[in-house]
């Protein structure tokens, strides 16, 4: 099955041709998987003009147990959309603001550990009305014996 999304925002236009697959028959290699998807954006770039529009392609695979009548060609294209606001709100203030890719801390618990640190400092910022979490990570460092307990009402 095929199923065409298109949308524009942020300076581009994107269409979002989704593939599907039933695959219980055919003997996959992975436990549970009921459908295949094949996911090719085509995004072109309107800022840079009509006459010199830049055009990428990427090509998304996903392995799924909901089977088509779970989960068609539609509610799939929507579900991989929805995994990109968790990557957005999360794991790129991570990556970016806590540069957590540069980490050292490789054994034991310790990735864990500070993976949760800094999920919990993202949410008190953002509980504290903190939209930009860089700038709130600024503001904290400024005083940082008395900010940070203070944003966690611990002073």
């Amino acid at each position: 099955m095929k199923y065409y999304d298109r949308s524009r925002g942020h300076g581009r236009l994107e269409t979002r041709v989704v593939q599907t697959l039933t695959v219980t028959d055919l003997d996959i290699d992975f436990p549970y998987t009921a459908q295949v998807a094949k996911i090719v954006p085509h995004r072109t770039d309107t800022r840079t003009g009509t006459r010199t529009r830049t055009r990428t392609r990427e090509t998304v695979y996903v392995i799924t147990d909901l089977t088509s009548r779970q989960a068609s060609p539609e509610r799939i294209a929507k579900i991989v959309r929805a995994q990109w606001v968790i990557e957005n709100r999360l794991h790129f203030i991570r990556d970016t603001a806590f540069r957590e890719d540069a980490s050292k801390i490789r054994t034991g618990h310790g990735p864990e550990n500070m993976a949760t640190l800094r999920n919990f400092a993202i949410n008190a910022l953002r509980a504290a009305g903190h939209t930009n979490i860089a700038a709130g990570l600024r503001e904290m460092s400024l005083r940082p014996f008395e900010r940070p307990l203070d944003l966690l009402e611990l002073s």
